[in-house]
C-alpha cells in the first residue's frame, strides 16, 4: 500500500476499530442499552427510525447552511475591513474577541423572545458562533501581507485597494478555507443547541426527545448523523481548497 492510499484509508481503518472496541467493551461488560447503547443498537435505532432521523436532520442541515452563508458574508466583510485598516483592527478585533467569548447558548431565550420558537434562533445560532473564525481569518491574511511585497507594489503603481483585492485577498484564500472548515462545526454545534432548547424539530430537538423517552440509541443515532453531516461539509470544503489553493500546498503533494 502506497503512502497516500495509507492515508486515504487510515481514518476509515481507525473508525472501524473504534467500533469494534466500542461493542466488544458494551458485551464483554454488559452495559444497559439505556445507559450507554453499543453500535449494534444504535444500528438498530438508526435503521427503525430512519425516516423520522432523515425529516430531522434535514430540517437541522438548511438551518445551519443558512445561518453558515449568513456567517460567510458578515465573516468576510468584517475581515475586510478589519485588516485592511490598522485603526479598525484596533478598535474592532478586542470587541470582537470579547463578544466571541461570550456562551452564544446564553443567547438563545434572547432570541426566543425577539424571534419566537422555530427556525430564526437557530439561524441566528448557528451564525452567531460561525462568523468569528471566518473574520479572525479573513483579518489575518490581510493584516500580515508583508510590507516589503506592498512597498514593491506602490513603486509599480499600485494603489491601496489594488493590493488589497489583487494580493491580499488571494493571499488570504488558503486562510478563508481554513475558517470555513472549522466553522462548518461549529455552525452545526450551534444550529442542534438551538433546537435543544427552543425548537420543535431538528436534531436537538430530536435528541431532548429522545433523552426523554430513554431511547438512548436513537440519542446517539442522532448524534452520529450530526456529525456526518459536519464531516461531508468539512471534505467538501478540503476538495474545494484543494481544487482552488493548490499553490499554498505545492509543498506538502510530494508524497
Amino acid at each position: 500500500m502506497t503512502p497516500k492510499q495509507l492515508e486515504t484509508w487510515s481514518p476509515w481503518v481507525l473508525l472501524v476499530a473504534m467500533l469494534l472496541l466500542w461493542q466488544g467493551l458494551c458485551s464483554a461488560f454488559d452495559v444497559s442499552e439505556f445507559i450507554f447503547p453499543s453500535p449494534a443498537r444504535i444500528g438498530n435505532q438508526f435503521w427503525e427510525y430512519k425516516a423520522l432521523i432523515g425529516g430531522h436532520a434535514w430540517r437541522t442541515f438548511w438551518v445551519t447552511m443558512v445561518g453558515f452563508g449568513i456567517a460567510i458574508v458578515v465573516g468576510v466583510l468584517l475581515g475586510f475591513v478589519i485588516g485592511s485598516s490598522r485603526l479598525a483592527y484596533a478598535a474592532v478585533y478586542p470587541l470582537m474577541t470579547a463578544f466571541n467569548a461570550l456562551p452564544k447558548a446564553a443567547f438563545v431565550p434572547i432570541l426566543v423572545v425577539w424571534f419566537g420558537i422555530g427556525a430564526g434562533p437557530a439561524i441566528l445560532t448557528a451564525f452567531l458562533i460561525s462568523f468569528f473564525p471566518i473574520m479572525v481569518n479573513i483579518a489575518t491574511g490581510l493584516a500580515t501581507l508583508e510590507p516589503e511585497l506592498e512597498d514593491v507594489l506602490r513603486v509599480l503603481g499600485a494603489k491601496r485597494w489594488d493590493v488589497l483585492v489583487k494580493v491580499g485577498l488571494p493571499r488570504s484564500m488558503p486562510y478563508f478555507y481554513g475558517s470555513l472548515k472549522v466553522a462548518i462545526t461549529l455552525a452545526f454545534v450551534g444550529t442542534t443547541v438551538s433546537e435543544m432548547t427552543a425548537a420543535n424539530e431538528g436534531i436537538g430537538y430530536l435528541l431532548i426527545s429522545a433523552g426523554s423517552a430513554m431511547q438512548m440509541g436513537l440519542a446517539f443515532a442522532g448524534l452520529l448523523v450530526v456529525g456526518a453531516m459536519a464531516m461531508a461539509m468539512y471534505e467538501l470544503f478540503s476538495w474545494i481548497e484543494k481544487r482552488t489553493t493548490a499553490w499554498a500546498h505545492r509543498g506538502s503533494q510530494g508524497t
